[in-house]
């Protein structure tokens, strides 16, 4: 339960400025945290800190342990010898305002084989040793996830199910050969993992000396070309030849007539029920190792889900399926003190979702610009809020609130300029101060929002497969006169 009244600001790290090709958990990372204090926020969240899947999504991971190794600052590399001034040259077409993933990722994966080379040739005994702790404490999933990117990669990234049946089948003999022939590219995927952990938990704990906390992302589901479905076969639906029989989705919604068809295998709840929920008990634990509190998303899902076959061409003909509702939440709350969960309580709720939310005393979320098309008792208005709700003007998955307004029907913004005795021209700024001004106890806004940016700079459109998390923005577009405003707010709504 939230009982703390705070406001802070949603933006990946990638959007971050910096200079080779994608913001990282470089020098602009801590001097983000800066302006974080400086314009009175306590929050900084974040998207899911995994490595990015199919359309450089950060939601269709290849390991649900696993951080994006694209987001290790080269510099603190190259700080230990293990890059050259050189490496440090940035691509000619590196864009400031967008992240280019074609070039992104074979300019920073060359560096990092470079960097794992020194880096194991080196005579470092500190830096081994701590490597060789990091191995051993993580080991649960770090073994799995190095073999299977080596293997993805002696594969040309085909599907695992399509791998020599030994290896898709995990035989020990099978795996014990890959770990010794290709032991270089197996601790290359350990390296990396050992340089994310060391670069976040610096970073994290920078922000947190601060008073800035972080809130992270756990997607409910995980993609079927990962380490996770591989190692644990018997945990998702899967067939005899290791194929998904199911997958998850949404049915048709605000964002899609014929629904969202995600395309993640669907869990096996009895097995995990058996297992005492220890695969999800890890997870949650891994995450909370990287933020203060965690967005778990699509929160729905644990009471009921949307299944769908896996040849269907769309998510119209599933149906909805229970998941292990409270079984689940009982099991993380023997395993945790407190549980930090925000629970993703937006789409289609039904009562028994908040039952569960209220239950365990989750915060819920609230949209505002859902609140304008129907009347006074709309959920999403300030005005029905209870204190334990985080408030957004939109989330990642949202337009930006300029972009949402310019396309707004007419009588959902006249409905919103009566409400937020507003003549609509900073609209922005106007429903930022109503989130700030209501009972939730955390607000959070958009960094695309804080800036006044068009619909052209939002970070997702859901159903769109192209074009998506690739916003960044610079620092030439922070006023000093902008985050005065935002922390002289914070400051009037008791949130300093």
């Amino acid at each position: 339960m939230l009982t703390d009244r705070a406001s802070g600001i949603l933006l990946h790290p990638t959007s971050l400025p910096g200079a080779f090709g994608a913001g990282d958990f470089g020098s602009d990372a801590y001097k983000f945290v800066d302006w974080l204090v400086s314009a009175g926020q306590t929050y900084w969240q974040i998207l899911p800190l995994g490595e990015t899947g199919p359309g450089n999504s950060p939601y269709m991971s290849c390991s649900a342990f696993a951080g994006s190794i694209l987001l290790i600052d080269l510099a603190e590399l190259s700080s230990h010898g293990w890059l050259s001034s050189e490496d440090l040259t940035p691509h000619p077409d590196f864009r400031p305002d967008r992240v280019d993933f074609t070039l992104l990722r074979p300019f920073r994966m060359g560096r990092l084989r470079r960097a794992a080379r020194e880096f194991f040739a080196s005579s470092h005994d500190d830096m081994h040793r701590d490597y060789t702790e990091f191995c051993i404490a993580e080991n649960e999933w770090l073994a799995d996830y190095a073999i299977f990117m080596t293997l993805a990669e002696l594969e040309n990234c085909r599907e695992w199910s399509c791998w020599p049946i030994d290896l898709a089948h995990r035989e020990p003999q099978a795996l014990q050969l890959i770990e010794k022939n290709y032991s270089d590219e197996v601790g290359f995927w350990k390296f990396c993992q050992w340089c994310f952990d060391r670069q976040w938990s610096n970073l994290r704990l920078y922000a947190n000396e601060r008073g800035v906390h972080v809130i992270g992302d756990v997607p409910i589901f995980v993609a079927y070309q990962s380490a996770d479905v591989w190692s644990h076969q018997e945990l998702f639906e899967l067939d005899e030849n290791c194929r998904p029989t199911v997958v998850a989705g949404v049915p048709p919604d605000y964002f899609s007539e014929t629904g969202q068809l995600w395309g993640n295998p669907l869990y096996r709840w009895d097995v995990h029920e058996k297992t005492g929920y220890a695969w999800w008990i890890a997870r949650l634990r891994h995450a909370l190792q990287l933020a203060d509190l965690v967005r778990i998303d699509h929160f729905r899902g644990f009471v009921a889900y949307w299944e769908v076959p896996s040849d269907a061409p769309n998510a119209i003909n599933g149906e909805w399926i229970a998941g292990p509702g409270e079984k689940l939440f009982e099991a993380f709350t023997k395993a945790f003190p407190h549980l930090p969960i925000i629970a993703e309580d937006l789409g289609l709720i039904t009562p028994d979702v908040l039952e569960l939310r209220d239950k365990f005393n989750l915060p819920g979320m609230r949209i505002l610009q859902f609140a304008f098309a129907d009347g006074d008792d709309n959920l999403f208005l300030p005005h029905q809020y209870v204190p334990n709700t985080i408030a957004y003007t939109g989330t990642h998955d949202n337009d930006t609130t300029i972009g949402w307004w310019s396309t707004a029907p007419d009588h959902v913004k006249a409905f919103a300029r009566q409400y937020l005795d507003s003549d609509g021209h900073e609209i922005v700024w106007d429903m930022m101060h109503a989130l700030s001004d209501s009972v939730a106890n955390i607000v959070i806004f958009p960094m695309q929002d804080v800036l006044g940016l068009s619909g052209e700079h939002r970070m997702n459109f859901p159903s769109h497969p192209t074009g998506n998390w690739e916003w960044r923005f610079s620092w030439d577009q922070i006023h000093a006169s902008l985050t005065q405003s935002l922390a002289k707010m914070a400051l009037e709504h008791d949130r300093i």
